[in-house]
């Protein structure tokens, strides 16, 4: 056998771990981080969403003019949505005015929710299908938004809110005035 066949006998083999070894290099890497909306420093889409549960009015971005206001995506099945209930509810005591979008869910499942850890909203509207989720560019439950009283999105919060947030945030709302 001639060395040229013997070479590419093994050639199959070299190539197999010349890939193995990128794709253990791939997963080794740190990872991008969460994907920020492209809508921060632009105007709030237009929407109208029908109420999340009974009792409490519905949400477009109509009722959003002329003030200032956390929009809060939120899902009664999510675990971080209901520990930063608190300081959803400390936001409002600080005169925050926040408005909610319900993912997901279902109008018995959001007032159960409510019922439990407490309601700091003004109006929640049910996005059935995330259609509102996807445009804002949420990446998940929980996040927010600051919409500022000129309607434009001034900040995007990832993730549940904590109570080391919740100063930065009274501040972003009043800046957004």
């Amino acid at each position: 056998m001639g060395l040229k066949r013997r070479l590419l006998i093994w050639l199959p083999l070299f190539a197999a771990a010349i890939l193995l070894s990128l794709f253990a290099h791939g997963l080794r890497k740190e990872p991008g981080g969460p994907i920020a909306s492209h809508l921060v420093g632009k105007p709030l889409p237009s929407f109208t969403l029908p109420p999340a549960a009974p009792g409490i009015p519905g949400l477009s971005s109509g009722d959003m003019k002329g003030r200032a206001y956390i929009l809060n995506i939120f899902a009664s099945w999510c675990v971080p949505c209901a520990v930063e209930a608190p300081q959803l509810a400390a936001l409002k005591r600080a005169g925050v005015p926040i408005v909610a979008v319900a993912v997901r869910d279902k109008p018995a499942d959001v007032a159960d929710f409510l019922a439990r850890y407490g309601n700091p909203y003004i109006r929640i509207g049910s996005d059935a299908a995330s259609q509102l989720q996807i445009t804002l560019g949420s990446s998940g439950v929980p996040e927010s938004f600051v919409i500022g009283a000129d309607g434009i999105i001034r900040h995007q919060h990832m993730g549940e809110i904590r109570a080391d947030d919740v100063p930065s945030l009274v501040a972003a709302v009043g800046a957004a005035r």
